[in-house]
């Protein structure tokens, strides 16, 4: 599975209804699940974004469905990232032939 870092922030709403979180969270992670995929990490964090979630999901199909289907409840807006593991990353360099 490919591993994704999704960095989101509470709009308006979210905010207003911050106390119904711990249950968003929870349709979150039930809903990546049925798409195949899974949460790995949670965090609520200070500073830019409000929350980081790594998840895995079985292709970029399903990350981008999945992100989809967050943005259009309307509670968050999320930048998603894709992860190279540290395996993946030195192989790449490697493919370099330098």
């Amino acid at each position: 599975m490919t591993t994704y870092i999704m960095l989101a922030n509470w709009t308006e709403l979210g905010i207003r209804q911050v106390a119904r979180s711990p249950d968003r969270l929870d349709s979150a992670r039930a809903a990546l699940r049925d798409m195949g995929g899974d949460f790995k990490e949670f965090f609520m964090t200070m500073g830019e974004f409000d929350i980081v979630i790594v998840f895995e999901a079985p292709d970029d199909a399903v990350a981008a469905r999945f992100t989809l289907m967050l943005g259009s409840l309307g509670a968050v807006r999320t930048k998603t990232l894709k992860a190279f593991p540290e395996r993946a990353f030195r192989e790449i360099i490697a493919s370099l032939g330098q």
